[in-house]
């Protein structure tokens, strides 16, 4: 198969819904995304040996994609019976629409992640379910993970991702039959607490095959900048504690981000990206995200493990009325993996992760490396106190439009450090004071070969444990601020790489 190479962020796409799936000589497979090259990668299917890291490459995917069995409820004329789910009635597209859609906006992985309300599991299991293995049929070349979102006993929302094997529609069943909050009727109170949602936690990682549990737009229902909804620092260090390798993170930036646009696609004044009424979204990204030396960085300077994401939670394309971009449209979370269900969701699992809107950039590497060793994004590297840690920052800025008709070019790329200073004694914390830019780069200040930004900046003297992460901009904002209502969502872009840790010894 001869190689087709693109500068633009869309690329091959077209290319990419005619033929859905190229297979070569060799039987490998090749997709077409924004900014990339089409390149064979190996099927899903031949997953089964250990994968090498020289296999693995950034795909882009979204986990959070509602289809039309996320239901709306209608009142049953027995006042004793549940009420009566209504397909389509939250969501409105079927999942073999919403793969090929993520297919052609450059996706490589997919979660379908439904929710509804009494006796939902059942119509997961038997109506959704097999539409999910049609799709992957349909569409072979997005991989298709089976989740959902969980009605989450005392917060909101998280996404619910299920390893692929032959147990995933019952281990499903059983999740969320047993644990999903708005699952019994009549409605149980005691399935709307924390400590539900922890035993939940507990039967998921005691399963086989566990899942991933990421939390969904955290602060949606907060009330302004550290004041809280119905999800609060500590409940997600207690789901952390309670299931490390089951729940991992939170969305860095929710769906929703077409909420300003008309279906015409001009602005909508009272428009608030992501839903975010009260207290708005910075730069299209979560408070507990976005402020610098706010809860993400409480939790790595504990030395957690947690990662952020970025999803469409597509409902209904914002042309037909509603206030959601397509999987992949304006929103990536692209995860460095080999294109199997096995290493993807390894990656998300292990942070290698960076998040972009607006296709602002399509690759970023941040290895730190010393005394022979390195790591790189979601990684951890153990050096001697009082070394000099070298950081390498390239990040792929492609060349053309993206989905929203421009081309945006980053401006600033910032790499922050913050200290490791072990648990917190207030489970509240929801600040770093430690954190801070240590270096912001600009055109000046890097390299620029092609697409390809590099940088290097030296940590000097390193005598405890750190951690670095990068975020970028097109902006010239110093920090993401409050995003006002009728924002235009193409003109406000971010990307935020997940952190690499660095331990004295």
């Amino acid at each position: 198969m001869s190689m087709i190479s693109s500068k633009t962020r869309q690329g091959l796409l077209c290319a990419a819904v005619v033929m859905t799936l190229l297979t070569d000589a060799a039987g490998t497979t090749a997709f077409a995304h924004p900014g990339h090259s089409v390149e064979p990668v190996a099927p899903a299917q031949r997953a089964s040996r250990p994968v090498k890291a020289s296999e693995r490459r950034w795909l882009a995917g979204d986990h959070h994609v509602h289809s039309w069995f996320s239901v709306s409820l209608k009142p049953s004329a027995d006042p004793s019976q549940p009420p009566i789910l209504v397909k389509a009635g939250d969501a409105v597209n079927p999942i073999t629409v919403n793969a090929r859609m993520a297919a052609k906006h450059g996706l490589a992985w997919m979660v379908a992640t439904d929710h509804g309300g009494p006796n939902h599991s059942k119509l997961n299991r038997d109506e959704a379910y097999p539409e999910l293995l049609r799709a992957r049929v349909e569409t072979p070349a997005v991989l298709q993970f089976w989740g959902m979102e969980l009605d989450t006993p005392g917060a909101e929302h998280s996404s619910l991702i299920l390893p692929r094997s032959a147990a995933e529609r019952d281990a499903l069943f059983g999740i969320e039959s047993r644990y999903n909050r708005r699952e019994p009727w009549p409605a149980d109170a005691s399935r709307d607490q924390e400590s539900f949602m922890l035993d939940a936690l507990r039967h998921m990682k005691a399963l086989e095959k566990p899942p991933v549990v990421i939390a969904n737009h955290p602060s949606r229902s907060a009330t302004g900048v550290g004041r809280y909804g119905l999800v609060s620092p500590s409940e997600l260090r207690n789901w952390n504690d309670t299931a490390p390798d089951v729940a991992v993170g939170m969305e860095g930036a929710p769906g929703h981000q077409a909420s300003s646009l008309k279906p015409d696609g001009s602005l909508k004044p009272q428009g608030d990206r992501g839903g975010y009424s009260r207290a708005p979204t910075m730069g299209g990204f979560d408070q507990m995200t976005a402020k610098l030396g706010g809860f993400w960085d409480a939790m790595l300077g504990e030395g957690r493990r947690w990662w952020v994401t970025s999803t469409s939670d597509s409902h209904r394309h914002y042309t037909d009325g509603g206030d959601d971009f397509w999987p992949g449209e304006y929103s990536k979370t692209y995860v460095k993996a080999a294109h199997t269900y096995d290493d993807v969701l390894d990656g998300l699992r292990n942070g290698r992760i960076f998040v972009t809107l607006g296709d602002l950039v399509s690759e970023v590497e941040v290895t730190a490396s010393a005394a022979g060793a390195k790591a790189d994004i979601g990684g951890r590297l153990e050096v001697p106190a009082g070394s000099d840690v070298t950081v390498v920052i390239r990040v792929r800025d492609p060349a053309g439009k993206n989905f929203g008709g421009f081309s945006p070019s980053v401006a600033r790329i910032d790499l922050i450090q913050g200290d490791i200073v072990g648990p917190a004694s207030d489970r509240a914390l929801d600040a770093n004071p430690t954190t801070r830019v240590v270096r912001a780069f600009t055109p000046s200040s890097w390299a620029r070969e092609g697409e390809t930004l590099s940088m290097v900046h030296v940590l000097k003297n390193v005598r405890g444990p750190t951690y670095i992460r990068v975020r970028g901009t097109n902006g010239a904002e110093g920090e993401p601020q409050p995003d006002p209502l009728g924002e235009d969502p193409w003109s406000d872009l971010w990307f935020y790489a997940n952190p690499v840790f660095i331990v004295t010894k």
